[in-house]
């Protein structure tokens, strides 16, 4: 009697591996990751360093103790870890103390994805929850540990070295004259003091591209929170429509939405449900921003991640082969006709 294996679902499996599609997330943020090693110098290494060994040494210690292999736990290592930890390290100012990126990377990868059971099993971003973590738990030097930058404004402006681009737009004494630096400046990241990873726009660009060209990413999810957040940004002071491009560019909005808001596993499932989701978190950020004065793209990212399953619950995606919105209201359309002509027959 010949043997049927069933094996668990999905049934149908791709080419494209989750190591796979790691590895390019991790070519997409090399560009942006050193330019800010250009920017900041060898302490911006040296962050970026820590919050990676301190991600993979954090999983690979939790499956030691589970009483794996360690060669079996470095062949199924999928670079998730990486990932976590070279986002970790470039949402922080490369002047943090050593001990920031290393608590908050054995938070996110300890507490956030190996405590939920591992990869794809996490209900938040852990990069975005570990910088949640340092910034509520180290809020003295995440705040007031800006780096100046190696490479000066081009338009020659007197940087303030006590605040960020953003942290003066959202000040109303002050507005987008008083920023230091204009908007060119913001795309290249030429004297644009902040968090490693935000500096230079075209970098995180590039990045972008690459991961839309790899189809690791969709591109419409990214650019929609950014216009969402552009555009609320502006009316939530006046219609200054001066305030759309410092509010897009300043910031670490691009690297938020671009490598972490379109996350696999805390994103919803479905067209519609993502429709909802990156318009929402437009809103939530340019709202947030306004009434904080300080830069919530992390925040306001780990909210929206919390209210997915709901989402996803009331928006679920399509079944295979059945009909769409547009053929359901076809169908509905009909049925009513087709009841309406029984009923004057049945009256005639």
């Amino acid at each position: 009697m010949q043997k049927v294996s069933v094996s668990d679902s999905p049934h149908v499996r791709g080419k494209r591996t989750t190591r796979g599609i790691m590895l390019d997330v991790v070519i997409a943020l090399l560009p942006a990751a050193v330019m800010g090693c250009v920017y900041f110098g060898w302490k911006a290494l040296l962050v970026l360093t820590i919050s990676i060994l301190g991600s993979v040494a954090t999983e690979v210690v939790w499956q030691l103790c589970r009483r794996q292999n360690i060669r079996e736990i470095f062949r199924s290592m999928d670079l998730t870890s990486v990932v976590t930890g070279l986002l970790l390290g470039m949402t922080m100012s490369s002047n943090v103390p050593w001990y920031v990126p290393l608590l908050a990377s054995v938070f996110a990868i300890g507490a956030v994805k190996m405590l939920f059971g591992g990869t794809g099993k996490n209900i938040v971003n852990p990069a975005i929850t570990g910088r949640v973590f340092a910034f509520i738990s180290f809020q003295a030097v995440m705040i007031s540990g800006w780096a100046a930058p190696r490479i000066g404004a081009l338009g020659g402006a007197v940087i303030d070295m006590q605040a960020t681009p953003l942290t003066n737009l959202l000040d109303p004494t002050k507005g987008v004259g008083a920023m230091g630096v204009s908007n060119l400046d913001l795309l290249l990241g030429t004297g644009v003091m902040g968090c490693i990873g935000e500096t230079c726009k075209i970098a995180l660009l590039i990045g972008g591209v690459y991961l839309v060209v790899r189809k690791v990413i969709d591109w419409k999810w990214p650019v929609l929170y950014i216009l969402v957040t552009g555009l609320c940004s502006v009316l939530f002071n006046g219609a200054q429509w001066n305030l759309f491009l410092p509010s897009i560019l300043s910031g670490g909005l691009i690297l938020g939405a671009v490598f972490m808001a379109t996350d696999y596993v805390t994103s919803p499932s479905s067209t519609a449900g993502n429709v909802v989701y990156f318009i929402a978190l437009g809103v939530l950020t340019a709202l947030l921003r306004k009434y904080t004065k300080i830069e919530v793209v992390s925040f306001a990212i780990l909210l929206m991640n919390l209210f997915v399953p709901l989402i996803n619950t009331y928006i679920r995606p399509r079944v295979f082969g059945a009909p769409g919105i547009v053929e359901r209201c076809k169908l509905r359309i009909a049925a009513r006709k087709a009841a309406k002509a029984e009923k004057e027959g049945q009256a005639q």
